[in-house]
């Protein structure tokens, strides 16, 4: 396949692919888009099937990202990396070393963080070779593991669709079916129990599962038994796509608001949904909160000042307006909230590149 022919090639400003011998890297960075400031999103490593399917998940995210970061009115650009190896047994530090070397080469256009597969601790090892990372552990400027905020972001967004749909102000009575209790989807069971609802979870990390189950008393189903469960919200927190024509025939919820990203398989799913009546919350928007975290990390080292929780509270709140706002749009226009949500981040980033093609101009 020839990269401007894929379907998921779209525009983006750059696609580079890196491999070093010595440490067994393989990795593809994609940068969608600059228009609102440097390209900023995670660094995936997974054991991909094929250099193929890298790149097919690499362009689909770094505009993912673009969409993501315009949605939370961040001056951040959209880009992704992928690292094609088995996360469990490949990595060192010499290979995230390697990795921040390339990273160099691109001159700051791209800066990358954790994502699934990679940590804090490998996001460490290359700030020892690179100023192009963010999501630091260390340091007045770090802001840390982003899954908690995540995770915030998501619980907030349930809140907003119990309110919407339930009537409720919390989650009691509710029943939510989690998929995926990683990092997030764990927080995410936390909160979620604590806001008073019953807990239906699936994860191929079993040891994941009776931690969360333990804490939270939540029942534990089988991977592919996640989507006939009988719930009010099924949260999809694992990766994405899990939002097909096979799955969402099979799903008895009211709402769908999870944390995983690019859920819909194709954009056909959320007309699908809309048409089914099941409100399906845009990941990019309800997700939004670690990459809101890793800006202000940004912003801090741009500054010569300390990361600022105060400015997180402020851009995940305006974020849930946000939120808000896409889901009454949705009913007034009778349209999917994808498209509304779409709307608003393409029309953000479509100013910001008319202001930077004016400004070259000059």
């Amino acid at each position: 396949m020839i990269l401007f022919d894929s379907p998921n090639f779209a525009n983006h400003e750059g696609v580079h692919a890196f491999s070093d011998e010595k440490t067994g890297l393989k990795a593809i960075v994609a940068v969608h888009s600059t228009a609102r400031g440097p390209a900023v999103g995670g660094t995936r490593m997974w054991n991909y099937a094929t250099a193929e399917e890298a790149l097919e998940d690499v362009l689909r995210l770094s505009k993912g990202m673009s969409y993501k970061n315009a949605i939370a009115d961040l001056e951040m650009g959209g880009g992704k990396s992928v690292i094609i190896g088995d996360s469990r047994t490949q990595k060192s530090p010499e290979l995230f070393q390697a990795f921040a070397r390339f990273l160099n080469g691109l001159g700051g256009h791209y800066y990358a963080a954790e994502d699934v597969g990679t940590s804090v601790e490998d996001i460490a090892e290359a700030r020892k070779v690179t100023e192009y990372v963010l999501g630091l552990k260390d340091g007045p400027e770090a802001s840390g593991d982003p899954s908690p905020v995540t995770a915030e972001g998501v619980f907030r967004s349930n809140l907003v669709v119990a309110r919407r749909l339930f009537g409720k102000s919390d989650m009691t009575g509710l029943t939510v079916a989690v998929q995926g209790v990683g990092h997030v989807g764990a927080y995410l069971c936390e909160k979620l129990h604590a806001a008073g609802a019953k807990l239906i979870i699936t994860d191929v990390n079993q040891d994941n599962l009776n931690a969360v189950a333990a804490k939270t008393g939540a029942e534990i189903v089988s991977p592919d038994a996640i989507y006939d469960v009988q719930a009010d919200i099924y949260a999809p927190c694992a990766l994405g796509a899990t939002l097909n024509p096979e799955t969402i025939k099979r799903l008895k919820v009211k709402a769908i608001c999870g944390a995983a990203n690019n859920q819909l398989a194709t954009p056909a799913i959320g007309d699908a949904l809309h048409e089914m009546g099941i409100l399906y919350s845009p990941d990019y928007v309800v997700n939004g909160g670690g990459i809101i975290n890793v800006a202000s990390e940004m912003n801090a080292r741009q500054n010569g000042t300390a990361y600022d929780p105060a400015w997180v509270e402020g851009k995940l709140s305006r974020l849930m307006e946000t939120f808000e706002e896409i889901l009454v749009r949705s009913e007034q226009e009778n349209r999917p909230t994808y498209q509304i949500a779409d709307a608003i981040a393409e029309e953000r980033i479509k100013v910001a590149a008319d202001k930077k093609a004016a400004a070259l101009k000059v």
